[in-house]
């Protein structure tokens, strides 16, 4: 297997969502849990068409501090956006709306299953659990930590 520097691999990624394709990638990281998990689960980003298409709960990848992460939006006021892993109870980051690369259209678990993020299940889903408060998302994650669901 060959490793290429993440500066490399997201500016081909950049690059393939300005022409209009479309990106295949394995997450890394634990922020996004308990949706995503780190090595087994991929999602597919998609080109934004327009940052006005941007809506609260939408996951995208973004340029942050010189890096690219990959979050859901919480808030969205005029040109600002406030993101935050689905796994981050304490930490939110903020970006303009020129900082977002792409949106995530798809996430496919590690058995296969694609499962499309406008669809009814996936925002019910993401909405029960932004709906906790802070405390019961970490109670949750905690009890996943400890029986080896990471």
């Amino acid at each position: 297997m060959k490793t290429i520097s993440n500066d490399i691999f997201f500016a081909h990624i950049e690059d393939l969502l300005a022409e209009g394709q479309s990106a295949l990638i394995r997450v890394k990281g634990y922020s996004m849990r308990p949706f995503m998990r780190s090595d087994r689960t991929q999602v597919r980003i998609a080109p934004l068409t327009t940052c006005e298409d941007l809506k609260v709960g939408d996951i995208v990848l973004f340029r942050y501090r010189g890096r690219h992460i990959m979050h859901r939006i919480h808030r969205i006021e005029g040109e600002k956006i406030t993101l935050a892993g689905d796994g981050n109870y304490r930490q939110w980051e903020q970006c303009n709306r020129t900082d977002v690369v792409g949106i995530v259209s798809h996430v496919i678990k590690f058995n296969g299953c694609t499962i499309p993020c406008s669809s009814r299940r996936w925002r019910l889903n993401s909405a029960l659990w932004l709906a906790l408060s802070p405390f019961a998302r970490r109670v949750i994650l905690g009890i996943l930590w400890r029986v080896g669901i990471k």
